[in-house]
């Protein structure tokens, strides 16, 4: 098992930053991808950044390229999402999540959540 934990959410204006971590524990070595989904009122759960833990290559939904960078600390088993330029349609609770070795598309694994406003 593993177990994911989120922090670095929060309130902030439009145009301001805020950077996301998550911090892996457990069966570490399992983990295949580690990104971040978010969910918006009324809407579904969506793919923002994805990080391919051993090749390293990454993916970005279109609404976020340029402005959030999802990076990694292989020695803490952490992963970061640096947002920038933040729009209120960012708004959102964003997820921590990671899909194991062997396993499909879909997270495997989830955290508790933490909360992005954007005011405008």
């Amino acid at each position: 098992q593993v177990q994911l934990v989120e922090s670095g959410g929060g309130l902030v204006q439009a145009g301001g930053s805020l950077r996301l971590s998550c911090a892996a524990s457990g069966r570490t070595v399992s983990i295949s991808t580690m990104g971040w989904f978010r969910q918006a009122p009324g809407k579904g759960r969506e793919p923002v950044a994805i990080n391919n833990w051993s090749g390293g290559s990454t993916w970005y939904v279109n609404s976020v390229k340029g402005r959030f960078t999802i990076s990694r600390d292989n020695a803490k088993n952490t992963v970061y999402l640096q947002m920038n330029t933040l729009k209120p349609e960012d708004t959102a609770v964003y997820y921590c999540a990671a899909t194991k070795n062997g396993g499909g598309l879909s997270p495997d694994y989830w955290g508790q959540g933490t909360q992005v406003t954007v005011s405008s």
